[in-house]
């Protein structure tokens, strides 16, 4: 079995912020899995589906971000899925907007939800699928960061989030279907 995991923050008013593009994913994803988030445990909405003849546990924390690593920990936990077969879905700011890259493993680059995942897994060993948002620049974008994150998409992005989603949801089944390496080669070069 696969745990794939979405972050982002509950509730309705954070629902199309940068930060929620976990989630976002996710729920393209459903579809395909034939799936729904239809159980809550773990502090998650929770939800199974096959996706490239694999069983796959979805999740998506309901504890804010800070706190994700329990929803995930647990969830591994109780299903015995290895750190290897947790895909992480997440904004990276240090990507431009809609590239993706794959990775395993490697540390938390300052996102508090994959710190929270490390802490309470006890592993870098997951796979991350980092979902380029670019970064606020200018002066004191350092500090414009947290605002920036917790913001909508602008209008320009959002015309391509659509067909952004679609690539995450045809990465993520393919590292369902063939594995981290061929995915990585198939993805991971520049957009």
């Amino acid at each position: 079995m696969k745990l794939i995991c979405g972050l982002g923050n509950p509730g309705r008013e954070y629902e199309r912020h940068r930060h929620n593009i976990g989630f976002m994913v996710v729920e393209a994803l459903l579809p395909r899995a034939r799936a729904e988030l239809n159980q809550e445990k773990f502090a998650a909405k929770v939800g199974q589906g096959t996706l490239a003849g694999e069983r796959v546990l979805f999740i998506e924390p309901q504890t804010f971000m800070n706190l994700s690593g329990r929803s995930v920990a647990e969830a591994a936990r109780f299903y015995k899925v290895a750190p290897e077969d947790v895909l992480v879905i997440h904004d990276e700011l240090d990507l431009p907007l809609g590239r993706l890259q794959l990775k395993a493993g490697g540390g938390s680059g300052g996102h508090n939800g994959l710190k929270s995942i490390v802490s309470s897994l006890g592993s870098e060993a997951f796979v991350r699928l980092r979902f380029g948002i670019d970064k606020p620049t200018g002066p004191n974008a350092r500090e414009r960061v947290a605002g920036y994150v917790l913001s909508n998409f602008d209008d320009g992005e959002r015309r391509q989030l659509d067909e952004l989603i679609a690539r995450a949801v045809d990465v993520t089944e393919c590292w369902v279907r063939d594995g981290l390496s061929v995915a990585m080669n198939r993805f991971n070069r520049k957009a």
